[in-house]
């Protein structure tokens, strides 16, 4: 137990040295997230509309906090192709288990530093009072809501396996899908009628809604304001939808992640740095 453990912190330090060396671009992505979100946000503000404010505020900081953890993981392989050490880690006789681990854990470390710092800076520009809000539940909503987009970025990273020269920007068409379907901006229901059941198959949506309760939104635009947010019970029901997501992909992430590692083994994909 004490080797694993030490073998999954070793992988986590060396992606945090690994975010170390890219740090002016860690700082340029960041600067941007800021400037995007502080503009989705502003939108609200210049419609006067509080609700639209707080239901933009909750996509651009709940977005920002899923991506990352589904891109970040993704992009530990692409570092590792740069660096010239895929081979190595896949060659060592770590089980694929701790390695993911340890790179899961420090992506989830970086998420919340991050969206801390974007939560900071959207104060410079929109006043907002989050007082009333349920935070307790909303973290509970983050914690199980990032065990499905491990999953989903566990199955992103064998992108970057398949195609050493591709492989990373194929991700962004994933990401991008999940952006559209889960209303993270907007509502489910304007999306036409045949994209709409993606919706429900993305765990963003049901974080999305539960995480709006919790802030106080109401339901619809014909209710009003909520002045408190929901208890935790009022939102059991994406809970325990976003746990069995977590309970299914994860697993589905590691079996198509180690299929594909065979296969790189087999053709020789590992040697290739793109």
């Amino acid at each position: 137990m004490e080797q694993v453990l030490r073998q999954t912190w070793a992988f986590f330090f060396r992606d945090y040295h690994l975010t170390r060396r890219y740090m002016s671009w860690v700082v340029v992505y960041t600067f941007y997230a800021v400037v995007n979100s502080a503009t989705i946000a502003l939108i609200g503000v210049a419609a006067g509309d509080r609700r639209l404010t707080l239901t933009l505020l909750v996509g651009v900081l709940l977005w920002n906090f899923l991506s990352v953890l589904f891109q970040e993981i993704s992009s530990s392989i692409t570092y590792e192709r740069w660096e010239g050490t895929l081979e190595y880690t896949f060659m060592a006789p770590v089980s694929r288990l701790v390695h993911l681990a340890g790179v899961s854990m420090f992506v989830v470390l970086y998420s919340v530093v991050r969206t801390a710092i974007i939560v900071a800076s959207l104060m410079l520009f929109i006043r907002f009072d989050l007082s009333q809000a349920n935070l307790p539940g909303l973290l509970v909503v983050l914690v199980v809501s990032s065990a499905a987009f491990i999953g989903l970025g566990l199955m992103a990273a064998v992108l970057p396996v398949i195609s050493p020269e591709r492989g990373a920007e194929a991700t962004n068409i994933f990401q991008g899908i999940l952006l559209l379907v889960s209303g993270v901006y907007y509502p489910v229901e304007v999306l036409p009628a045949w994209l709409q059941p993606l919706a429900w198959v993305s765990p963003a949506t049901y974080a999305l809604s539960a995480s709006r309760k919790l802030i106080g939104i109401g339901a619809d635009a014909s209710e009003p304001l909520q002045s408190a947010g929901a208890p935790l019970s009022a939102v059991v029901p994406e809970l325990l939808t976003l746990a069995l997501m977590g309970a299914v992909m994860i697993p589905l992430g590691l079996y198509v992640f180690g299929r594909v590692e065979m296969w790189a083994k087999r053709t020789g994909k590992l040697k290739r740095t793109g």
